[in-house]
């Protein structure tokens, strides 16, 4: 996966909570090392691990899980030749001790948690080693009964303490009087007396250090010399001894080095997967079906950083639609529903378990590319739009039928004609391609696009038009509105700027702009009411019949210009009214007269979609398509569930005149 992608999701910090919740360094560094991965069935596998981890956990079983304390030093100094302490043996000992606990813990659960199970089962016990340890090692320490040399040096060690222990007490009681403490004193690991100065040569002996004062003088006896060195002999015997012993068990271990490491890792991975259903029980994370084609569904999705805070999300896409454009106001939750959607799918292919309702399903991708946030780089003299631009054509480069791709704010950063152009061009490229869209915007063309065209879908965060407030609330099937106007109203705007901007806005969008694709043609030919896919002869043919006709006040339309209004009459439009949007490619009749707001209602492919009347052209007017005055517009824009009602079938009649009707998608 793409390192921006992951970044952009906050994957970073899924590694980062699942680290947490690990105990040993190696289920830590799993945890960091977690990666999305592409095998669908390799996904199931860890997906299913993961679930009777956390099925344990939910039940109240307190894992026995071995700690690896020490272990990562032993590991990476195995077999190099390093001599190992009683400390490092006391580690290992602990840890051979605890993966038997553990084997024979998992063995009970292999019912429960068959593949966890297996885990375990795969670990080897080293009998062998772990006695010898404990024989040889006790409290950090190397016992006497290690070897019989070990007994005979630690024996005379004890004697000649005794020895000397006696010799001291009838020193200090013989110069008790001298002496400036009545206190027994080490110099250089050899025992001496605290002299008082000017009594120095009363005490045969050698003086091995004086006091800062310089009043006291540490002299040692000449009677305990002898006795010293013969312990300092005996002490060097016992240290070589004990080296000869740990020396021995470090090879004994690096004999057991394969099996060694194979129960660290084994324990490691272990200590991984439970910190994984530790995780899923913080978030209420349940396991979901895993498909390649496509299709994702899921109820009451939760973004894992949200929490409880967060209202659910229902979602689907992938059956009867692969592009999903989401609109709404700002605020209003479009961009936590894509990060949503994307960090989800990331937390699936890694094995981990998702905040949703029980029976999700998901889809697995090769890639996830995403377009959020501006991109901003005052380093790289990098715009908003060139950012986006840019991601967009890493995009292009990487989408197929195994890419799912999420677009945050389409056209914005640049002139808003050009960029929805731009951005419908876009979704029709990526759409050929077989990427999985989803694409937030606040622009209606989008939306009106999104409507007319098979694969695609509307979707709207909802929104309270009373309190103003978002319902964060996500609606497939629906296009929203960006409520600006409303929500600037409640928090202050003089009415009489929203009246200003509204008429504004109105201007704005009375240039007639037009769009010119290059992109593939749709799958399903757009045909007119007076023809039919019968008489169509060919590709050519049908080509033709996408095409509005032609008169030399419409010839214009296909050229890429801007039209003022103030260079052409004010446009007028009746029911039944033939008219073609340029910028959607296709050929509507008008169903609604326009409105307040110059928006009139044409029916596309079965479909009411509001299109401002500048960006529409006259294709056939009522007159012409419908002869006589009693036409039953009604009847000629019948809606699809509609006509399945009627069950009207091949050629209508209206009023005596003969009708051919597009066939039923």
């Amino acid at each position: 996966m793409n390192e921006n992608t992951l970044n952009s999701l906050g994957y970073p910090q899924i590694q980062k909570n699942v680290a947490d919740c690990a105990l040993s360094y190696l289920g830590k560094r799993y945890a960091r090392e977690l990666k999305p991965m592409v095998d669908a069935h390799l996904i199931e596998i860890r997906l299913e691990e993961t679930a009777e981890a956390a099925a344990l956990i939910r039940f109240g079983a307190s894992i026995p899980l071995p700690s690896l304390d020490g272990m990562e030093t032993i590991m990476d100094l195995l077999g190099t030749g390093y001599l190992f302490s009683e400390r490092d043996f006391s580690h290992l000992a602990q840890f051979l001790r605890s993966c038997a606990q553990l084997m024979k813990y998992m063995e009970g659960k292999s019912g429960a948690a068959p593949t966890v199970s297996r885990y375990a089962a795969s670990m080897i016990l080293i009998e062998p080693l772990l006695s010898e340890i404990e024989r040889c090692i006790h409290s950090g320490r190397i016992q006497d009964q290690a070897s019989k040399e070990l007994i005979r040096i630690r024996k005379k060690i004890t004697v000649n303490a005794e020895r000397m222990k006696r010799k001291l007490d009838s020193l200090v009681s013989k110069h008790r009087s001298i002496m400036q403490e009545h206190v027994i004193s080490q110099r250089g690991e050899r025992t001496v007396l605290p002299i008082k100065k000017e009594f120095r040569k009363q005490v045969k002996g050698s003086v091995l250090d004086e006091s800062g004062s310089g009043q006291t003088v540490y002299i040692e006896p000449v009677e305990l010399v002898s006795l010293q060195m013969e312990l300092a002999a005996l002490q060097a015997e016992e240290s070589r001894e004990e080296m000869r012993i740990l020396g021995d068990l470090t090879s004994l271990a690096e004999s057991y080095n394969r099996e060694i490491a194979l129960n660290t890792e084994t324990v490691g991975v272990l200590d991984f997967l439970f910190a994984k259903a530790k995780y899923a029980a913080t978030m209420d994370g349940r396991t979901v079906r895993v498909n390649t084609q496509g299709h994702i569904s899921l109820q009451r999705a939760r973004h894992p950083f949200m929490g409880s805070s967060m209202v659910p999300l229902d979602f689907a896409i992938g059956r009867t639609y692969s592009s999903l454009i989401i609109t709404g106001p700002n605020t209003g939750g479009k961009t936590v529903a894509l990060k949503t959607l994307g960090l989800l799918t990331l937390m699936m292919q890694s094995g981990l378990l998702i905040p949703v309702e029980e029976g999700g399903e998901m889809a697995v991708y090769n890639e996830v590319a995403v377009d959020i946030g501006d991109g901003q780089s005052l380093e790289q003299a990098l715009s908003t739009f060139s950012a986006h631009i840019r991601n967009m054509i890493g995009i292009l480069e990487q989408a197929n039928t195994s890419t799912l791709v999420l677009i945050d704010e389409m056209a914005s950063g640049t002139d808003p004609g050009e960029g929805v152009g731009l951005s419908i061009a876009m979704l029709e490229e990526l759409h050929s391609r077989g990427a999985t869209v989803v694409a937030t915007t606040h622009f209606g063309e989008i939306k009106h696009f999104a409507a007319a065209t098979p694969g695609f879908e509307n979707a709207r965060m909802e929104f309270d038009t009373v309190s103003l407030q978002p319902l964060y609330r996500l609606r497939i099937g629906e296009a929203g509105e960006s409520y600006a106007y409303s929500i600037a109203l409640k928090l202050g705007m003089p009415q009489r700027i929203i009246e200003r901007s509204k008429s504004l806005s109105d201007q704005s969008i009375s240039r007639d702009r037009t769009f010119v694709f290059t992109s593939p043609p749709l799958e399903k030919p757009i045909l007119t009411p007076d023809r039919s896919v019968a008489e169509a002869d060919g590709p050519a043919e049908l080509s033709k019949l996408n095409q509005p006709k032609q008169s030399k006040d419409s010839i214009g339309l296909h050229k890429k210009t801007t039209t003022r209004e103030s260079d052409s009459p004010a446009k007028t439009f009746r029911k039944g009214d033939r008219v073609y949007a340029a910028y959607l490619n296709q050929s509507g009749i008008v169903c609604d007269v326009e409105d307040s707001r110059g928006n009139i209602g044409v029916m596309l492919r079965g479909r009411k979609v509001k299109i401002h009347k500048k960006r529409l052209t006259l294709h056939i007017s009522a007159n012409e398509l419908y002869p006589g005055e009693d036409y039953d517009l009604d009847i000629v824009l019948e809606t699809k569930e509609n006509r399945k009602k009627r069950k009207l079938m091949g050629r209508k009649h209206v009023e005596g005149l003969q009708i051919e009707l597009p066939p039923e998608e």
